[in-house]
This record gives C-alpha cells, structure tokens and sequence, in this order.
C-alpha cells in the first residue's frame, strides 16, 4: 500500500498540471477593424479571418502577417502564462511546472486580437 501511494505521488508531482489539463493548441478569435475578409499567415500557415484560428502553443510571440494592403502588415500575438501553470508551482514544486516549461503548454495567448484595417 505504501508503495502504491509513493508511486501516485510521484507521478503527481512529476506531471505538470497545465501539461495535464491543457491542450498542446489554444484558439483565438482573430477579426479586422472593418469586419471584413482578409487572409493572413501565421507561422507559415495561411488563414481567412475574422474567424476562429488554432494554433500550437509555444515559447515566443506569434506574429499574424496580413496578405491584404488595407490592413496592418504585422499584428503581435503576445504569449502569456496558463493559469495552469500557476496553480502547479504552488501546489507541485519545480518538478510539475518544469514539465510545463519543456512541453511548452504553460503558454498561451490572448482569446481575442483585432487586425487593424482601412475601408
């Protein structure tokens, strides 16, 4: 019995909880100041926008690249920290949150971004 305590435990404390409890992508709303469509490139991938865009979670800032003239060349997406990942360093140690910092799910970005265009 105590073996299989032990073994729980560890497992607890060796996972991290925003590599548990959240996914390797997030979706974000992007939309253009106009409401109208436009085509846009993220990290090489293209995508009609305003619309709902997945993309994989990862440590650096993604920049949202406009293929229209009438919109802003560039829009930064800034990365943030999961909530997850807080949680887990107070409640997991070092341990858990460096598992969330090698698989990259601690981070995040925000739910929505405007693109600034002109009629």
């Amino acid at each position: 019995m105590k073996k299989l305590v032990a073994v729980a435990t560890a497992a607890v404390l060796m996972s991290g909880c925003a590599s548990v409890l959240t996914d390797d992508t997030t979706s974000i709303n992007i939309g253009t100041s106009t409401g109208e469509e436009v085509t846009v490139a993220i990290d090489g991938q293209e995508y009609t926008v305003p619309g709902i865009v997945s993309l994989k979670k990862s440590n650096a800032d993604k920049t949202i690249v406009s293929k229209d003239n009438r919109c802003a060349k560039q829009t930064v997406l800034k990365k943030e920290i999961e909530t997850e990942f807080w949680i887990n360093l107070v409640s997991g140690g070092p341990l858990g949150s460096t598992t969330d910092m090698a698989t990259e799910k601690m981070w995040t970005y925000a739910d929505s971004v405007e693109i600034n265009c002109k009629k």
